[in-house]
């Protein structure tokens, strides 16, 4: 098919079809995103022009926006999870119960940017790594994002971390060297999937009524930081997001000894645990 054929009435049609077919808003954005994405590579790649038939924007065709609905933890339905016992049986569950905890502590870090992370992003006590998200989307050079590795963090990469700690060999054993890109993307998926479903089980066990996605450890991180105090500016730094250049222009980067502390306060739970025995 064309890019000339996708119009903002055939977008239009096609959703109104989707909605026929009980397709919800979340959905079909999933579904149309992608497109957009495409068309827009296709502009910066000098394929197509942006004025000639780019279907999306203002005037044009919108992709629905879901109800924006809360998905993050409290940080007591964090403690749950962190403190939950695994079954020996069932390796994968404390597995993913890990990666889920790694991503939390890790400035909610996604499934796809800890699959590609590599032994050389780790210099000491800090991990520095680029957004996957951002490689191609944007045109300058991308922000690094840095994050103090806690305690937690370094034993879940001794313990479920590749064993070659050369620089260029993976960190977790998601991927490997030498695949194509459309391995790479479906092997991503199998890791998120294997997250999300062990840590549905675990919701359930634990009483938690919330979606159990790899996206909650993300948006539990950053609603946890600005309970705790942090700034909008520390938290879009520490997400990696570019949106919001205005901020980036005035704002200086946060030292390391800052991430350190905020790092500190993503644990805090473990603290309070300790005096609850401590006076029993």
């Amino acid at each position: 098919m064309a890019f000339t054929t996708i119009t903002a009435t055939y977008l239009k049609e096609y959703e109104n079809w989707l909605k026929s077919q009980d397709i919800s808003k979340t959905t079909i954005g999933i579904y149309l995103r992608p497109l957009r994405a495409i068309f827009n590579e296709a502009i910066e790649d000098g394929i197509i022009k942006r004025e000639k038939c780019y279907p999306f924007g203002k005037r044009k065709y919108r992709i629905p926006a879901s109800k924006n609905v809360k998905k993050a933890l409290e940080l007591a339905e964090v403690q749950k999870i962190y403190f939950y016992e695994c079954n020996p049986e069932l390796p994968g569950e404390q597995q993913a119960r890990d990666y889920w905890l790694f991503s939390y502590f890790g400035n909610g870090m996604n499934p796809k940017d800890i699959a590609n992370l590599k032994y050389k992003n780790i210099d000491s006590d800090y991990l520095t790594f680029e957004r996957s998200k951002t490689e191609r989307s944007l045109r300058s050079d991308p922000k690094p994002i840095t994050i103090f590795l806690t305690d937690d963090m370094k034993e879940i990469i001794e313990r479920w971390g590749n064993k070659n700690k050369s620089p260029s060999n993976y960190l977790f054993p998601v991927l490997e060297h030498g695949l194509s890109p459309l391995r790479q993307y479906e092997l991503v998926q199998n890791f998120v999937g294997f997250i999300n479903d062990w840590m549905k089980r675990i919701f359930k066990n634990l009483g938690i009524d919330k979606k159990a996605t790899a996206y909650v450890a993300r948006h539990t991180f950053s609603t946890v930081m600005k309970r705790s105090g942090a700034s909008t500016e520390f938290i879009q730094e520490a997400l990696g997001h570019s949106d919001l250049k205005t901020t980036e222009n005035y704002l200086d980067s946060f030292d390391k000894d800052v991430k350190k502390e905020f790092a500190k306060r993503l644990s805090s739970f473990k603290e309070k645990a300790a005096e609850t025995e401590f006076i029993q």
